[in-house]
């Protein structure tokens, strides 16, 4: 995690209980198309606390859309402090972890909560733009960081 925290104390609140998705029932053909729903970006950790995105409450399955029949999600996020630094790692692992659950024709939209950070709109724009994410991922520094925060918990 990182050293010198942003926010020293952050409120921790309850997960949500839920059941676990099992293997059978999933389809038995590999490609046969499955509907997406808002768990897919559950049970990331926080890059700066040993608590999920759920528990800190900066994900919520109301801030996720999920368009299917579009093949459209948007993810609407809320730092814990308005000059979070960690803004745009969090939305780079929700873009990530939606990349890499996501059939490739979804568009995915990552957006910070309406004045809920003090750089809303750099942090939207930087989140969404392809190249910078490109860039972003070229780096082995954060791409670490990002995997980290994907890497299954076994609460």
């Amino acid at each position: 995690m990182v050293s010198g925290l942003i926010n020293a104390n952050p409120v921790i609140y309850e997960k949500k209980q839920r059941q676990q998705r099992s293997t059978q029932s999933l389809p038995a053909d590999e490609y046969a198309v499955e509907p997406i729903d808002q768990l897919e970006i559950f049970d990331i950790k926080d890059p700066e606390h040993p608590y999920s995105l759920e528990e800190l409450k900066v994900i919520t399955e109301e801030a996720v859309e999920v368009d299917d029949q579009n093949s459209y999600v948007r993810v609407t996020f809320t730092p814990t402090v308005e000059h979070c630094s960690m803004a745009t790692i969090i939305g780079l692992c929700l873009r990530v972890k939606l990349l890499r659950s996501l059939p490739s024709r979804y568009k995915v939209d990552i957006r910070v909560a309406p004045g809920s950070h003090a750089t809303e709109a750099a942090v939207n724009k930087q989140l969404n733009d392809k190249e910078r994410v490109a860039a972003a991922l070229e780096n082995p520094n954060l791409v670490d960081m990002v995997d980290e925060c994907l890497a299954p918990s076994y609460d």
